[in-house]
């Protein structure tokens, strides 16, 4: 079995060197060694296109390669922060050039799955499918109680030929990372891996079943939004079944308008879902394009396929609200923290280039309209400088930055006229009363005690760990006078700051105690009819309010 294995690589291996030479890239085989040790190959393959773009020759490359990597490429796609520009731009435009596989071979995959006879499940299946990629196809079919349904069927021995060439890359990057520089400082192998991830993910149907059924309860807070459903029970790892819905592309703009509806409104419906998913839910549709969207005829709108999404933690948010008001307001400082806060930043990075890099995308963006900044872009221009400067950014957030390009492109093409921003402010606000509310600031202070607490355990330890050097005389102290004072003032700063810290900390345990016995005996806090914790947070106002005074004006702070 692992002979076949590797007899399978094998032949593939030979099949991606011959590949790589055909499209102008058989150095990057003779750089890794492959050359010599594929010997069959070796210097029998003419170069072909020397004369394209390298973006456009990868993309040719992966378009060659088949399934595995133009999937791979158009995932790369959504990664600028992984590699230049010039060539995610060419990765962008890779298409599924694959043919239907047999009406045979669907129905044999369909009943292996589910386990029983096409028939005892459908009353009609459709020979010819209506759509085909390279993961699988989809196939419009009848359920015995008379429900139009669409089968998405997975291609005959993907998985297998998938994970040999993950396999294969995986190698190949380590490889390149033993012999160049380049694949080091980027850690190809974890890109490959992380890209590889992202692909088993949508080779599983349940996850699509699972993401379609969360949107499908996402959407019922929205109105005019409709999700198919999903029929669990006849979808598999390799099947997946659910309601047909018929409707106009939103691709199709003519046909919108021989139909009288009304572009500007459904532009607004699409652009506030997308954006209630990003910033509210956290919960988004990664590939909005107009091929996943169906008008219907009363104007409201279908949401279709849901193999990639991206997630948005309350941090994350918060990151991507920094962005943006930092953009706002002009602020270097404040877009550097959020990339910092964001990403991985390298040890050693060179932080005045960084700086000036924020700074000139800054100036970009300096005093001009807000109307006028195309979000999307921004996005990906910070992806773009993370990227120039190996900075790891989060792949949610770069699915982000794709999924809004995409989203202003459609809304530019519906409703030029209408302002992204218009609509996203509500949101915005609503982020920002969120994350202002008492609730969530004490929730916050619950979690962060049992910190406070360690750190004050480990006071006394440090005191007497302290004493015991001075005890035994190891702690030698030499200094003039005015050393002396200066650092009798850090001191004083320090007793103070930290004087200021157990207060508050104190007094801060007192109030959220009150407010966890007001909601366990779910009675009022009283003390003489006076609210206790109203007027306990009064009281911290005022006395913080006091030591911060007192310790500013000694200037010892």
């Amino acid at each position: 079995m692992r002979a076949s294995i590797r007899l399978k690589q094998l032949r593939r291996y030979r099949s991606l060197v011959s590949s790589f030479a055909r499209n102008g890239l058989g150095y990057v085989t003779q750089e890794m060694g492959l050359s010599d040790r594929l010997f069959v190959f070796r210097n029998k393959t003419k170069e072909e296109h020397s004369s394209a773009s390298l973006g456009e020759r990868i993309r040719l490359l992966l378009e060659e390669l088949g399934p595995t990597f133009v999937k791979l490429g158009q995932i790369a796609s959504t990664r600028p922060d992984l590699m230049p520009d010039s060539i995610v731009s060419e990765l962008k435009l890779l298409q599924d050039h694959v043919h239907p596989f047999s009406y045979e071979e669907a129905i044999h995959i369909v009943e292996h799955e589910l386990g029983v006879p096409v028939e005892h499940v459908f009353s009609a299946f459709e020979k010819e499918p209506l759509a085909a990629a390279s993961i699988g196809q989809v196939h419009q079919a009848t359920l015995l109680d008379g429900t139009a349904v669409v089968v998405k069927v997975q291609r005959p021995h993907i998985q297998s030929l998938i994970e040999t060439d993950l396999m294969i890359m995986k190698d190949w990057a380590a490889l390149a990372e033993s012999r160049m520089e380049w694949a080091r400082s980027y850690r190809l192998v974890n890109i490959v891996q992380e890209l590889g991830e992202a692909l088993r993910t949508e080779l599983d149907f349940r996850i699509e079943a699972r993401n379609t059924k969360r949107f499908q309860e996402q959407c019922k807070k929205l109105k005019h939004i409709q999700v198919p459903n999903v029929f669990l029970q006849w979808s598999t790892e390799r099947v997946l079944t659910m309601t047909y819905i018929e409707g106009i592309k939103l691709s199709d703009i003519r046909r919108l308008e021989v139909e009288g509806l009304d572009r500007r409104q459904i532009a607004e419906r699409y652009a506030h879902t997308i954006l209630y998913q990003m910033l509210i839910e956290g919960f988004f549709h990664g590939d909005p394009h107009p091929g996943n969207i169906l008008v219907m005829a009363d104007g409201s709108l279908a949401l279709l396929d849901f193999g990639m999404t991206g997630r948005m933690t309350p941090q994350m948010k918060k990151n991507f609200a920094s962005i943006v008001i930092s953009l706002r307001n002009h602020s270097t400082k404040g877009m550097l923290k959020a990339i910092s806060n964001m990403g991985i930043i390298p040890n050693g990075i060179n932080e005045d280039a960084l700086y000036a890099d924020i700074d000139e995308l800054r100036d970009k963006y300096y005093r001009v309209d807000l109307q006028d900044i195309s979000l999307g872009s921004a996005v990906n221009e910070l992806l773009a400088l993370a990227y120039k400067h190996q900075i790891r950014i989060p792949a949610e957030l770069t699915l982000l930055g794709k999924a809004l390009l995409t989203m202003e492109g459609v809304v530019t093409e519906l409703a030029p006229d209408l302002s992204i921003f218009d609509i996203a402010e509500p949101f915005g606000k609503k982020l920002l009363v969120e994350r202002l509310k008492p609730r969530r600031l004490i929730n916050h202070l619950i979690e962060d005690v049992p910190d406070y607490l360690t750190q004050i355990r480990e006071v006394p330890l440090s005191i007497n760990r302290l004493s015991a050097v001075m005890n035994k005389g190891q702690l030698q102290i030499e200094a003039s006078s005015p050393q002396m004072e200066a650092i009798l003032r850090k001191l004083d700063r320090i007793g103070n700051r930290l004087s200021f810290s157990i207060v508050l900390l104190s007094l801060s345990i007192v109030v959220v105690g009150l407010v966890l016995r007001s909601v366990l005996s779910d009675a009022q806090t009283s003390f003489w009819q006076l609210p206790i914790i109203e007027v306990g947070f009064l009281v911290i106002m005022l006395m913080v309010a006091w030591l911060i005074y007192t310790i500013v004006r000694s200037g010892r702070f």
